[in-house]
């Protein structure tokens, strides 16, 4: 049994093969050969989630799976019962896998080597998003090409960032160069790529960036007062970008005029919609991975 709970979980050829299978999958267009018919998973989200359920959802559906969805707030952890123990009584319906969220870093992996079922991990705490860097690389390498080389710079609240604890772990694996934007509260210390405080000292320097949002629910208390003084810094705007070849990416979702302006979102070199459209077929390869190919 096979889990993803941190994009390490993959070994080089695996990664290749979903971006393979990927690609195919989103040149198809049409649903496919329904791979995952007669199969179960289960999403359970204790945080909130448009983009990343619903690709799921839609994911497992394409394939042909059938997906239930269980809602937290009404689910009997609100009555007091461990989330092992919920985890063990979905397990005693046979699912083939449970896509999770959750705000404690560590509760997918333990979930996950209760083997009960594949787990998917859909975002825990600050630590990991690995389907949402998988889907950035996808897109990377899709308008790159080869991406050896490539200079990827990463804008916003790193420190809190789910995804961008997982980009740091991925993207290198690609030759991709990474270097981090942001104001003192927001760069984490312990990365070891290059750090800046100003994205004029990279702007020239770059193929791309993904900015991040301020991670507002994980602050203790606001770091700024204001957050357009912020964005007067690092909002990513047409002046910022002028006529440079840069593709901007977002994770979603977007605080507009605080981390990209409304004319840069509007802009083509904004893959912010393509990052969701890739997404689904990821996540498509994802689930066949797990479920057909392990």
């Amino acid at each position: 049994m096979q889990h993803l709970i941190e994009t390490d979980d993959f070994e080089l050829k695996e990664i290749l093969s979903i971006l393979d299978d990927a690609k195919r999958f989103k040149k198809e267009r049409v649903n496919p050969v329904a791979l995952l018919r007669d199969k179960l998973l289960f999403t359970l989200f204790f945080e909130n989630s448009t983009r990343t359920r619903s690709s799921f959802e839609v994911a497992a559906k394409k394939l042909g799976a059938a997906v239930v969805h269980l809602d937290p707030t009404r689910s009997s952890t609100n009555k007091g019962e461990s989330i092992e123990d919920t985890f063990a009584n979905l397990g005693a319906m046979d699912p083939d896998g449970i896509i999770i969220r959750h705000e404690d870093n560590d509760i997918a992996r333990k979930l996950a080597d209760m083997n009960l079922a594949s787990v998917i991990n859909a975002g825990a705490g600050n630590r990991a998003h690995p389907t949402q860097a998988l889907l950035d690389l996808f897109t990377l390498k899709e308008h790159f090409g080869e991406l050896e080389g490539k200079k990827v710079a990463i804008i916003g609240d790193i420190a809190n960032s789910r995804v961008a604890s997982s980009l740091l772990l991925l993207l290198p694996r690609f030759g991709v160069e990474l270097k981090l934007v942001a104001p003192k509260p927001f760069m984490p210390q312990e990365a070891s790529c290059e750090k800046y405080e100003n994205i004029a000292d990279i702007i020239d320097d770059i193929d791309a960036i993904i900015s991040l949002r301020a991670q507002l629910e994980r602050h203790k208390k606001p770091i700024f007062d204001d957050y357009s003084t912020y964005a007067s810094h690092y909002c990513i705007t047409e002046e910022i970008l002028d006529n440079r070849d840069i593709i901007v990416m977002h994770p979603g979702p977007v605080m507009r005029n605080i981390d990209i302006s409304d004319e840069v979102l509007s802009d083509s070199r904004c893959k912010v919609l393509t990052q969701v459209n890739n997404g689904v077929y990821v996540r498509m390869a994802v689930l066949k991975k797990l479920l057909i190919d392990s």
